[in-house]
């Protein structure tokens, strides 16, 4: 009976304790209960633990709520102890302590409260203090473990020991690490003011790898964090392997937000002797909003020389995306007063818009400009240009485009362009081109079935193109004299085709064109006896001509196989198929005489000496109409050569196809309305790939059947009868485009995705064969790979990553007996690294006919865990220079840097 008293008393206390603090473990799951008013609850005297047994003494139980008298107090009854439920959970043990108003938990404690999370070795709670402790454990050979982890929201800290107060949610934190947007943070005492500012005394930041012993930190006496929003510091040192360095800041500021920020850009500084010292790069960037940015950079040279840069990117998802730069730079040389003093301007603007083809099928906009002064690339200091001096054109389109669904479809297109040769400092405009065309009608098509015989395949079309054309010099671009040339037309053409099949095996076309010009541009020419000259007068206003044209063409296909395998099945060549495409055409351009007139060249007596023809239309957009009557054949052959060849796998038994050769082409005509050379000389083209697609091979060449005179002019009469060959090589060319790295690496080039696209858009290649951007600062051009790399371990050397780009060209002419290589060179291009961590790479070339090296540009790059370091070196030509940068990678770091640039005189 005794017994069973006590296990009664014993239930009933448990009850008391489990609705007095709301924590619950049944059975080692986490159990939570809502936690009644403190009124509601009488005292309990403290239960002790004995021998793994809880005795628990109870006096008195809970006081119902029906005999509770606060319910009809007037004095509102104090909140709850805690605001919301808690929940707890440790491995070994529970234990409450009632007389000291806490709770112990033992190994792998967990405690959940709010939004907050603690786990830890060991875990106290005190109620009386409001306080939670937490800290590590020691084994029996006095090894702490399990630390603390501190979690609230996507704030993570994970400290030595700390306190926390549940009541206020402020906390004190000892040896505390956490991580704030790639920043590792160790503070000896923090303080948890609330959820969103901490104090922190002692502290030490890096963004190492390995923060318990990192390459680099910065140790900072005193500052205060805002998560996920910026850093205040006091004095900060810089400390290398916990050897303390002299560089020390007064103050820092390190921005965390998750969002993009506006904040000041740091430049570059060199020297160049004929500019002085200089700044480049610095700048300001701008985070408009969420799909808006804009960087202002600029540069400047102690002699008085500086340069703008904006750049701006914007993107709409599902809808569009783009980039617009604009770039200036005021040159001077040496100093006013001194001969070769000089000043220039050179400026280039960039932009470029892709649209989403999902955001509207039936339109779409699309822009790429580059355009500004002819001499910008080749003139310009930035060294973000420096892959791209080698130019030789500029190039720009925008355009827009609209598809009219229905039958027949009708497709618009509306565009401008812009071609510019740096060389020649020659523009081309076209602003606008206007196209439109009508889909294909089939006027004799069955409305059921498909279309058989010449009838039923007649199909026409309408298309019409108008462009307003201007061609003017970079002296005049943006000026109204660049108008004063401009050629405005339009184009209609009416294209009427049919094909049909012969004997099965020959396919059949016949076509006819009509087509319309309308010009605003046309000449008047005459010859005038006082001033002894021919005068051409250029007359504004409508005109127009007409012209038609009749064609048919018959090709073939031929298959041909040739196989090996009657020989012996070892063979490794299973079996050789050639595919010929035979074609012959006719074609037929009548001439259209009434639409050329005649005028009198007389001497000084007035009498007759010659009669000149003209058209009026010469000077229009798309020129003057035929005058000459021709009827010609044309014949080609393309070639296809492919090979079966038994696979190096012995396992795999079915034959690998191989390409020999991708195409052979061989073209030539025959005037038959010619008086003289009716042959026209026989084009040859062709390419292949080799080594497994990784080489490219063009090749191509001009035979001429045609004599030559001792003027080495042609004549008609052929080559053979005149002592010598059937034809006559007059010129040859040849192009291989090689890339290959080591075996089983498939990395590609060290070249980032953000200096590939700067490249492009300003018209430069996709490799990097005429070099790469210098300006190793501006991280947006020479993106980290966030990858980590694999362990190589010690034998890294038995396979060394690299990678070799090679372009080679050489071109021969033979048109007038001058039998020489007119242009012999080749481009490389390579990068290796010689070690995990260590990579050497250079961009070169070499000229076989001018015997020199082209632009040569080196670079050496080293991995230094937290830090990089790379050098380039130009060693010679006019822009040779070298430039030494070593900085750390994190983005939010990447200011503490430390760059070298020397550049001699121009022409050194």
């Amino acid at each position: 009976m005794h017994t069973n008293r006590i296990h009664i008393l014993f239930a009933l206390s448990f009850t008391v304790f489990i609705n007095t603090f709301s924590f619950a473990q049944v059975d080692g799951e986490d159990k939570s209960i809502e936690i009644p008013k403190e009124k509601e609850v009488e005292t309990i005297k403290p239960f002790t633990k004995v021998n793994d047994s809880i005795v628990i003494p109870v006096e008195k139980l809970i006081a119902t709520k029906e005999t509770d008298s606060t319910e009809t107090d007037s004095i509102k009854p104090k909140p709850a102890l805690l605001q919301a439920i808690v929940t707890y959970k440790a491995k070994d043990y529970n234990a409450f302590n009632r007389k000291e108003q806490k709770m112990y938990l033992y190994n792998e404690a967990q405690v959940n409260y709010t939004d907050m999370e603690i786990t830890a070795g060991s875990i106290v709670i005190d109620y009386s203090k409001n306080l939670i402790y937490a800290g590590r454990t020691k084994d029996t050979a006095g090894v702490y473990s399990q630390r603390p982890v501190f979690k609230q929201g996507d704030n993570l800290i994970e400290p030595d020991s700390m306190i926390f107060n549940f009541k206020n949610k402020k906390a004190i934190i000892f040896n505390s690490n956490t991580e704030q947007q790639g920043m590792k943070i160790r503070s000896e005492r923090s303080k948890k003011e609330n959820d969103s500012v901490y104090f922190l005394n002692k502290m030490r930041i890096t963004t190492a790898e390995n923060e318990d012993d990192p390459e680099y930190y910065f140790m900072i006496d005193k500052a205060k964090l805002v998560p996920n929003k910026k850093i205040v510091a006091s004095s900060a040192q810089m400390f290398i392997y916990n050897v303390p360095t002299p560089i020390i800041v007064p103050f820092a500021f390190f921005p965390l937000s998750k969002k993009q920020t506006s904040g000041v850009i740091f430049p570059s500084f060199g020297e160049q002797n004929d500019r002085g010292y200089f700044l480049q790069n610095g700048g300001y960037y701008f985070a408009i909003s969420d799909y808006v940015d804009l960087a202002v950079l600029g540069d400047y040279y102690t002699n008085g020389s500086y340069g703008l840069r904006l750049e701006n990117n914007y993107k709409k998802r599902y809808k569009y995306n783009g980039r617009l730069g604009f770039r200036y730079e005021n040159l001077i040389t040496s100093e006013r007063g001194f001969s070769d003093y000089a000043k220039t301007t050179v400026y280039n603007l960039r932009w470029s818009h892709t649209q989403d083809t999902k955001s509207s099928p039936s339109s779409r906009f699309s822009a790429s400009v580059n355009l500004g002064s002819s001499n910008y690339y080749q003139q310009s200091q930035n060294q973000v240009n420096t892959a791209s001096f080698l130019n030789n054109t500029l190039a720009s389109s925008v355009s827009y485009s609209k598809t009219f669904e229905g039958e027949p479809q009708v497709n618009m297109s509306l565009t401008a362009t812009h071609s510019q040769n740096t060389q020649t400092e020659a523009i081309n405009l076209t602003l606008p081109t206007l196209q439109a065309s009508v889909g294909r009608v089939y006027p004799f098509a069955p409305k059921v079935g498909s279309k058989k015989g010449i009838i039923q395949n007649i199909n026409l079309q309408y298309s019409v193109r108008g462009e307003n054309s201007i061609k003017t010099t970079d002296s005049l671009f943006f000026k109204s004299e660049m108008f004063d040339d401009a050629k405005i037309g339009m184009k209609h053409s009416i294209p009427i085709t049919t094909n049909f099949k012969v004997f099965n095996y020959f396919s059949v076309s016949a076509n006819a064109s009509f087509d319309e010009a309308w010009t605003l541009n046309t000449i008047n020419r005459y010859y005038d006896s006082d001033l002894s000259k021919t005068i051409t007068e250029d007359i504004k206003g409508f005109d127009a001509y007409r012209t038609y044209n009749f064609g048919a063409s018959v090709g073939t296909t031929v298959y041909g196989q040739f196989n090996f395998e009657d020989e012996g099945e070892d063979k490794k060549i299973k079996a050789i198929r050639h595919v010929m495409r035979p074609s012959i055409s006719y074609n037929i351009n009548p001439a259209f005489d009434r639409y050329y007139d005649s005028y009198e060249v007389t001497d000084i007596n007035g009498e007759t000496i010659r009669e000149d023809e003209f058209s009026r239309f010469e000077g229009s957009l798309f020129g003057a109409p035929n005058k000459t009557y021709s009827s010609s054949i044309g014949l080609s052959l393309s070639n296809n050569i492919e090979a079966k060849v038994r696979d190096k796998d012995s396992t795999i038994t079915e034959a690998k196809k191989i390409i020999l050769l991708n195409n052979l082409n061989f073209s030539t005509s025959y005037n038959l309305a010619g008086d003289s050379l009716r042959i026209s000389p026989v084009r040859m083209s062709g390419g292949t790939q080799l080594f497994d697609n990784k080489m490219n091979v063009n090749f191509g060449a001009t035979l001429d059947p045609y004599a030559l005179d001792n003027n080495n002019k042609k004549v008609d009469e052929f080559n053979i009868k005149n002592g010598g060959s059937l034809f006559r090589l007059t010129s040859a060319n040849l192009t291989l485009g090689y890339s290959l790295n080591s075996k089983g690496n498939d990395k590609k080039s060290n070249t980032s995705d953000r200096s590939r696209t700067e490249t492009l858009d300003s018209g430069g290649r996709d490799d990097d064969l005429f070099g790469r951007s210098q300006d190793f600062a501006d991280q947006r051009y020479n993106e980290e790979d966030d990858e980590k790399e694999e362990e190589l371990g010690d034998l890294y050397n038995y396979n060394v990553p690299w990678n070799l780009r090679l372009a080679y060209a050489v071109n021969y002419s033979n048109a007038q007996r001058q039998d020489e290589i007119s242009s012999h060179s080749l481009m490389f291009s390579g990068d290796i690294e010689i070690s995990p961590k260590w990579s050497i790479g250079g961009s070169s070339g070499y000229d076989f006919k001018n015997q020199g090296f082209s632009y040569t540009q080196l670079r050496f790059a080293r991995d230094l865990m937290s830090w990089r370091m790379n050098f380039s070196w130009i060693p010679f030509s006019s822009r040779s220079s070298w430039n030494f940068f070593i900085g750390i990678k994190s983005n939010i770091l990447k200011d503490l840097k430390y760059e070298k640039r020397l550049k001699p005189d121009q022409g050194l």
